[in-house]
This record gives structure tokens, sequence and C-alpha cells, in this order.
């Protein structure tokens, strides 16, 4: 309780429009990656856990198959017009020039809060398996097209970077179909953490 009079106090006096109450941006961010932290937790628990109980390979093939799923998800609500990440708190971003499409942008992200949260664990490996929802959100997005990882934080690279590049008719279909073979339609992911 204290700790909401406190945040009351710093804000007293300052309102947004409609008269609600304005959150500085850095607060705002900070509460992003506490959640985000939170999620990359999740994703290692449950990860771990399938590996623990079905073998490496299984359980890394479960893992995949349920990144596909999310990623689908996460797809589908962007060819509706949801927004895909929150524009605070994920990582910092620096626009890049390129190829991109009409649903992502290419960008360089650094101090991405997953690659941060998979390195203290020390959890790369079974932690990269998250960045797979980039490719599956974008191929949910437009099939003909998938959303890859030239550098990525979480297998140990300094940041990220993308390019949007033409699928296979083989990586369509092991998409629809759920298949392990699917994991090398990102190359840079499939060589995993180093």
């Amino acid at each position: 309780m204290a700790s909401k009079r406190v945040a009351r106090k710093r804000l007293k006096g300052r309102r947004g429009p409609y008269g609600k109450d304005v959150v500085p941006l850095e607060e705002a961010k900070q509460q992003v990656r506490i959640a985000l932290t939170r999620t990359a937790l999740l994703h290692l628990a449950f990860s771990k856990t399938l590996v623990e109980e079905l073998g490496e390979q299984r359980g890394k093939e479960l893992v995949l198959r349920a990144i596909m799923e999310y990623g689908k998800r996460v797809g589908d609500r962007v060819k509706r017009g949801l927004p895909d990440l929150p524009k605070y708190g994920i990582f910092e971003r620096e626009k890049l020039g390129g190829t991109g499409n009409k649903w992502f942008e290419n960008y360089k992200g650094y101090d991405c809060v997953f690659a941060r949260t998979f390195k203290e664990y020390g959890e790369l490996d079974l932690g990269s398996l998250y960045c797979y929802v980039d490719p599956a959100k974008s191929m949910a997005a437009d099939s003909d097209q998938k959303l890859i990882h030239r550098d990525c934080a979480a297998c140990g690279d300094e940041y990220c970077t993308f390019e949007v590049l033409p699928t296979t008719e083989q990586e369509r279909t092991s998409f629809a179909t759920k298949r392990s073979d699917w994991k090398h339609v990102d190359s840079r992911l499939a060589d995993g953490a180093q």
C-alpha cells in the first residue's frame, strides 16, 4: 500500500488526456521489463520440464511445436491489426533499411529482456528456442515470407538483427504440419547458442 502512495505522490499533478494519471516513460519501460522477465522465466520453466521429462530431443521438439503454435496466435493477431510487441521495454531498437514487409520492420535490437534472462540463468540453449516465435508469427501473417534472425542475442550474439525472406514450399508444409524439421527455417536459431 505504501508503494502506491509513493507512486501517487510522485505523479501528483501529472495528468494526461482525460484527466488520467501519467506514468513516466522510464517507469513504464521498467514495468514492461519485469513482466517480460517473468514471461522468459515461464518459457524456461516449461522448456526445462519438458526436456527433463521427455529427454532432450523429444522435449525440444515439443518446445518448438509449442512456440510454433504461439507464433501462429501472435501472427493472427498481427494480421487483425493488433500490436506485435510492446513499443517500450523489450529492447532498444535501431531501425535499419533493407527488407521488411507490411507487418514487420527491419531493425537491430539491443539489450533484449529475454536474452538477458536466458543468459542470467545459463539457459541460452533452451531460451533461444523462444526466438522461433519470430519466423512463426511472420509465416502465420503471410506464409510466403519469414522473419529470420541474422544475429540473435539469445544465441550469444551482441544484438538481434532480422531479415524478411521468401519461404520455400517445404518450410510452408513443415510449418502447417508442425514438423520438427521446420527448425531449419531460421539458420541462426538452428545453429543455436554459441
